[in-house]
This record gives C-alpha cells, structure tokens and sequence, in this order.
C-alpha cells in the first residue's frame, strides 16, 4: 500500500485521476483534490450533502453531485467553483460529460443535461422514480437506468426518449456500452446485455438464489465482470456476446465495480481487495482491510485508488504479474 488519506465520512464515492491528481467524494460532505503520489490534500471543497457521487474531471473542470441537490463544477486547481445547478432531489448519480455537455440524474426522477461552461439546463427528462445510476455515453445516445424499473435510451441532444426496457425491479447499476451492446444491472439479480441501437435483448443472466445486481459491469476482451448481492456465488466472468458462464468467485458480493488491467481484474468487497486471472477467475493476491466497499477501484500509472467504509481512500501500487 502507498498511502491512505483519512476523510469524516465513509468514501461510497469513486475516485478519478488525472493528471497527478486524485479526485473523490465523502460522507464527510467534501469533495477532496489528493496529490497522486503521497496523498497530500491540495484542496478540499464542502458541499451542504454527502457526497456519493464520483467526480467526472474534464478541461481542467471537476464535476460532482452532492446529497445538497446540486451538481457543482469545480476549478481542478484550486477547488475555486465555478457554477451549480440545482435539482430537485438528492445527485447520486455520478456526471458523464461528452461533447461539452455534463449528464446525470437526480432523485426527483430525472436525468439532466447540463451546459458544462455554464451550467445551463438544456434538457431534462422525467423518468417515474429516482435516477442513481450514472449515464453512459455513446454514439449520440444517453444511456441511464432508474428506479421506476426501467432502463432507457436518450437523444445525448434533445433528451428524445428513443427506447426503453423493462426490468422486473430498480436499476441502480450504472451501463457500460461496447461493441454496440449496452450492459446492465437490476435489483431483478439479472445482468442484461441490450442492443444499444434498438434495446432489444440480446441475453440475460441469472444465477439461482435471491440475490440482486447493484453493480455496475466492466467489460474487457470479451468478457463481462460484474458484482452481485445476497449470493454465496458473487463475482461473474460471462462472455460478452451471448452471456455464456466463464467462471466465478466467492467473494461475499458487493456493490463495487470491477476494473481491468493487464489481465487482471480488481474486484472490491467487504472484506478488501482481490486480483484475479481474468482469464481463470484464479486469485492472485488479496488485500484485506476494508469494513465495506461501495467505491469502486480505479487504475492509474499503475496505481489502484479506492475508497473505504472505514473513511480513508487507498492508494495501492500493483505488482507486476
């Protein structure tokens, strides 16, 4: 472990890094600027909320909601904001910014497009319950789960509804979209692989057991990783294109998102941080000091950053495998 930066609160938020600089949220109600390297605060910003949002940092722009009803724009550098917006509900949801343009939801049940200089509305769209998954990005299209069920397609422009798909429960997770498939979570325990143009399923998987997928997917090299809840089976290998089972790992489930690195992925739990063969699902090493994790990891310069129930963000240097 390189270091550990202690906050007030527990660290649901995830990190982002960007040039030497660690961006992350805390209960604490802050949003803190870390030096890469050491872990020395450069700045810190307080909210009126807690912050479980995960930054988004672009243009020298950091980008956050907080449990205060706003989305805040941040000077990188200094900490200095820039501008809020406003919702009607607690922000969650953690900003995608494409093309100058910042999206997320709220829980007053809709997604927001945002001017990112600005912080002007441009669109809105009412879904039928909170929005705490994070949009996804791709092709021109805002891809966004909610509470009402639902997982739906959005016109990145106009916020045009162009298709929809109905879970059987909450759609926490937040999407991950490649080679024109979208991937995505429900508190229904399935894992849906969705044809991004149409929406149509292309597969579902769901192991048996009550169990419920709160976890948001990483694909990498064919292959979908994801997190389930309540499951004595937690972590799932599938393959991308037809959702056939690779392996799995015991690892008391989790809420966390997976990463992928060098064939390795990084999966985060209750109970600390294993690496596994991505290939194989064998383990390669483990960490264990966390008292839950809801952050997920992420990966920078070799460097995986992650925050903790226990307060504190983690900086662990990887080995080489």
């Amino acid at each position: 472990m390189d270091w550990t930066y202690t906050t007030g609160g527990v660290v649901y938020s995830s990190p982002a890094v960007v040039n030497g600089v660690v961006y992350v949220g805390s209960v604490d109600d802050n949003v803190y600027a870390l030096n890469a390297s050491t872990g020395a605060k450069l700045w810190s910003f307080t909210t009126q909320g807690s912050v479980y949002s995960s930054p988004a940092v672009v243009n020298g722009v950091v980008y956050v909601g907080s449990n205060d009803n706003n989305v805040y724009a941040l000077n990188a550098s200094t900490g200095v904001k820039l501008w809020s917006y406003s919702t009607g509900g607690y922000v969650q949801s953690s900003p995608a910014v494409s093309n100058g343009v910042v999206y997320v939801g709220s829980e007053d049940d809709n997604v927001y497009a945002l001017n990112a200089s600005t912080g002007a509305k441009l669109w809105s769209f009412h879904t039928g319950n909170y929005v705490d998954s994070s949009p996804a990005i791709s092709n021109g299209v805002v891809y966004v789960g909610s509470d009402d069920n639902n997982f739906y397609a959005l016109d990145a422009s106009t916020g045009a509804r162009l298709w929809i798909y109905m879970t059987g429960a909450l759609v926490d997770s937040s999407p991950a979209v490649a080679n024109g498939l979208v991937y995505v979570g429900s508190v229904d325990g399935n894992l849906y692989a969705l044809n991004a143009s149409t929406g149509a399923k292309l597969w579902s998987f769901r192991y048996e057991g009550d169990y419920y997928v709160e976890s948001s997917p990483a694909v990498a090299n064919g292959v979908v990783y994801f997190h389930v809840l309540l499951s004595d089976h937690a972590f799932y290998a599938l393959n991308a294109q037809t959702g056939a089972y690779l392996w799995s790992f015991d690892d008391a489930g989790g809420i966390s998102s997976p990463v992928v690195a060098n064939g390795v992925v990084y999966d985060c739990t209750n109970f600390g941080i294993w690496a596994l063969d991505a290939s194989t699902g064998a383990v390669l090493w483990s960490y264990h000091i966390f008292q839950g994790e809801e952050s997920s990891p992420i990966i920078a310069n070799g460097v995986l950053y992650v925050g903790s129930d226990d307060n504190n963000l983690y900086a662990f240097h990887l080995p080489n495998h």
